[in-house]
């Protein structure tokens, strides 16, 4: 897709196969749809997420130990007996750049007015300068070498402003990895285990050295220690899982977010990880399903165009958010399995997608004041709530497909399942590889 520039790459994730002649992220074609805390640990003594003399800087001091990160839910809780399970919604973005086009912000802003949380994917090349890209390494690729564009340095400066904020008003910083290879002998597919721990080691040091790498004295640090904070991500144009997944668990991580093609129903884990996936979606006026993610919207509507004729946007974005709003729907009324919903900052086809991001946003918002029992939040404060459950529990709702109730009502379908009381779903070693 020639459409795309160097910098217009800007956090694609998936989609910047887009560039590569729309391979990658999901489908091109249809489908047949066949609280552990803040990551800076806590301290009693320091202010929740604030930066006072009592922040420890880490390392160079381009992040710093700040205390509990603040606006967390409450401890979770495992679900009581006959109890229905809440609908949990988790929208995510992959790549987490700001190149003045207010779109971190204008998120972080929907977010912040209703107590939202959510997980920003960030890529470590956006915290790395340009002049300083022979620190790159990527496995099996030439040196410095990226996919997408690195940021100007004013967009370097606005992607920490708005992650800094991001953290300390709640959300998540995962990784959306570094260089984004998706095609030829270099792609993130053909990647070996040893090879995504280098990837990852990479991603965290541009995190936690931005400070040398950069020379700006004149930016307060991040609020986080990244090691504690980094407990998943996705990876581009959702290839190399299963590479992935040994070194993840060997890192400690608890989720991750890379699996194409997932039904709505609820998961389980991989490799001892837990399996978050996009997850196929109802698309109004087909027959088929597809991806829930912009760019998979994208490539069921203009196909090779991130700019095609103006007239058929109105109709691309009522469907793009229908969409969205009727695969919560299909959770909320039946299984409760939690929606998981991608994004990147992006302007394709006169800014579509987000406006239907934003709706569909709004419109479950509304749910949850009405008085629904509607989660919005990150994928850790997610896993949290897994991780406390009961594993009878967690496998009697994934015998629930997709679109289909409790029979009898989630009372009846809830009686008590078992008589463990305090094992963790952690535990488990449900389709562990």
């Amino acid at each position: 897709m020639r459409d795309f520039n160097r910098r217009g790459l800007l956090g694609l994730g998936a989609g910047a196969a887009a560039a590569l002649g729309l391979a990658g992220c999901g489908t091109l074609t249809p489908s047949d749809g066949s609280n552990h805390g803040g990551g800076s640990g806590n301290d009693s003594d320091n202010k929740p997420g604030t930066q006072t003399n009592r922040a420890r800087p880490i390392g160079d001091g381009s992040t710093s130990y700040t205390g509990k990160q603040p606006h967390q839910p409450g401890k979770p809780e495992p679900l009581e007996p006959g109890q229905e399970p809440p609908q949990f919604v988790i929208f995510s973005w992959d790549g987490a750049g700001e190149v003045g086009n207010g779109l971190f912000p204008r998120f972080l802003d929907l977010a912040k007015e209703h107590g939202a949380g959510m997980t920003f994917f960030l890529s470590g090349l956006y915290l790395l300068p340009e002049s300083k890209k022979r620190l790159y390494e990527p496995p099996n690729n030439p040196r410095g070498a990226s996919d997408i564009g690195y940021l100007t340095d004013e967009h370097i400066k606005a992607t920490l402003t708005n992650v800094r904020r991001a953290w300390l008003e709640g959300h998540e910083i995962g990784t959306h990895f570094n260089g984004h290879f998706c095609a030829g002998t270099g792609t993130v597919g053909n990647w070996t285990p040893k090879q995504w721990r280098s990837e990852i080691d990479q991603a965290k040091a541009f995190v936690k050295e931005w400070r040398t790498n950069s020379g700006w004295t004149d930016l307060p640090s991040l609020p986080f220690d990244y090691d504690k904070e980094l407990v998943g991500g996705r990876t581009p144009c959702l290839l190399g899982q299963d590479n992935l997944l040994p070194t993840a668990r060997e890192l400690g991580w608890r989720y991750d977010a890379s699996s194409p093609g997932g039904q709505q129903v609820w998961p389980e884990k991989k490799g001892g990880v837990w399996d978050l996936p996009l997850q196929q979606i109802p698309f109004p006026g087909h027959s088929f399903e597809v991806l829930s993610m912009d760019y998979n919207m994208l490539a069921n509507q203009s196909i090779n165009s991130t700019n095609a004729p103006s007239y058929n946007y109105p109709g691309w974005r009522k469907q793009a958010a229908e969409s969205y709003i009727s695969g919560f729907k299909r959770a909320y009324e039946t299984n409760r399995a939690p929606f998981f919903i991608g994004n990147h900052f992006e302007h394709w086809n006169g800014g579509i997608y987000m406006d239907a991001v934003e709706q569909a946003f709004k419109h479950i918002a509304r749910e949850k004041e009405k008085g629904a029992d509607v989660r919005l939040v990150s994928f850790r404060q997610f896993v949290d709530w897994l991780d406390v459950q009961k594993p009878e529990v967690l496998a009697k709702l994934r015998t629930l497909p997709k679109g289909q109730q409790p029979v009898g009502g989630w009372k009846e379908f809830l009686k008590a399942t078992g008589t463990s009381t305090a094992t963790s779903s952690s535990g488990s070693t449900s389709n562990a590889a």
